[in-house]
């Protein structure tokens, strides 16, 4: 056929042949990790996904005998391609170690901007997992972080294992952070961007440690404030099982509470306690941004001090920062638009003090950088857990600010 001729046009009635697209399984693997990461697991069901696809549910059912196998099934995809990423072709093997790490880099980025849904479904949904699903995808991970980090060895053979280690998981952090929002930049100009942020913290000098972690600050409850304790313990739930998995009850036994009746004299049930935690850290990171600002020689300056400030509070309350980036999606409607403006108010504030820090960036590449940047801390609480003298707050402010200002931090 000419490039100018036209395909011819197929028959109506019922003649016509229907005929089922080759990559069937592909498109409803990129459907369904679009659907799941931005509504969450639990709450959608084949029928949406069918819907989204033009199909019935039963044709989905054709290539998917659950909403589960499909979910894993993407998850276990993920994670062996991120496997195959950090795994070099024999012909690097003369390569010097920069090329060779450069390799895997830029198989990371590659990959990722392939999977971008898949990626945001994997950081905040794979805690859904069976037991031995949820096992392999974390070893998984466990492996292309321990691979990565031996190729930083290679590079920089003074570090020692659990700095590489500390890096290997900024870097896949760094570009898997892709997954947790939808601004749209051209590939070309994106995969630079990541590329050179990579390469900044792989680049940046992490300070000596300064003795033991200190400890977190003890948060009492006061018997009077019994809404503060159903509060604190909700969000620990939330946090170690996942919001679908706990209930009122639960809730009402880890708070020391005769029986759930008692929870709702205080909060009309648990959407109302996960509203709460939301507005809570959403508050905090945004009231500090205009007094920070205003006490600051410049916006450099400015950023920096939010990044301390943003730091401590996750250390101080990680299960509370957990919860504020991975059970969006289980919000109720009626408060996710509030929530949703108050989340891009923050992320539009840091990102205008970074584009005037760094006049090369444009607001959009800023955007992309502070959204890396803040979900790095919780990608570190994930890994490493309340391991501080694994990776002290230190390294993690001064790997904050090489994700944000793109050189070592002075």
């Amino acid at each position: 056929m000419s490039r100018t001729a036209k395909p011819p046009v197929p028959e109506s009635g019922a003649g016509a042949v229907r005929r089922r697209p080759k990559n069937r399984r592909a498109q409803i693997a990129a459907v369904s990790a679009a659907e799941f990461a931005a509504l969450g697991y639990h709450r959608v069901s084949m029928e949406d996904i069918a819907a989204q696809l033009g199909i019935t549910s039963t044709a989905l059912y054709r290539h998917y005998p659950s909403k589960y196998a499909l979910f894993a099934s993407e998850l276990l995809r993920l994670g062996r391609l991120t496997v195959a990423a950090v795994t070099l072709p024999e012909s690097t093997a003369a390569a010097t170690p920069r090329e060779r790490l450069g390799h895997a880099i830029d198989a990371i980025i590659a990959d990722t901007l392939t999977n971008r849904q898949t990626t945001g479904l994997a950081r905040w949904e794979a805690r859904y997992l069976d037991s031995a699903d949820k096992h392999t995808v974390d070893e998984c991970f466990a492996t292309a972080i321990a691979m990565l980090g031996t190729l930083i060895a290679e590079y920089r053979p003074w570090l020692d294992a659990a700095d590489c280690r500390v890096r290997a998981v900024a870097i896949l952090s760094t570009v898997s952070s892709l997954g947790d929002h939808r601004i749209a930049l051209a590939a070309k100009t994106l995969t630079a961007l990541l590329n050179s942020t990579c390469w900044a913290l792989v680049e940046v000098e992490l300070p000596a440690s300064a003795g033991p972690p200190a400890p977190p600050r003890a948060v009492e409850h006061p018997p009077a404030l019994k809404h503060e304790l159903l509060l604190h313990n909700a969000i620990r739930l939330f946090a170690a099982h996942g919001y679908p998995n706990v209930s009122v009850e639960d809730i009402a036994v880890a708070a020391g509470l005769p029986s759930a009746s008692a929870v709702y004299r205080y909060y009309r049930g648990k959407a109302d306690l996960l509203t709460a935690a939301f507005r809570r850290a959403a508050d905090r990171m945004s009231a500090v941004i205009g007094p920070t600002t205003a006490e600051s020689a410049g916006p450099g300056e400015a950023l920096r001090k939010l990044v301390d400030m943003y730091v401590a509070g996750a250390f101080d309350e990680r299960d509370l920062t957990f919860v504020y980036f991975s059970e969006f999606g289980h919000v109720s409607d009626a408060e996710r638009a509030t929530l949703r403006a108050v989340q891009r108010l923050v992320v539009t504030e840091w990102a205008a003090l970074l584009a005037a820090a760094r006049p090369g960036l444009s607001p959009v590449e800023a955007s992309i950088l502070v959204h890396a940047a803040l979900g790095l801390v919780v990608d570190y609480v994930r890994v490493f857990g309340d391991h501080d003298r694994i990776c002290p707050r230190q390294w993690v402010i001064r790997l904050m600010e090489a994700v944000l200002f793109g050189c070592p931090a002075a």
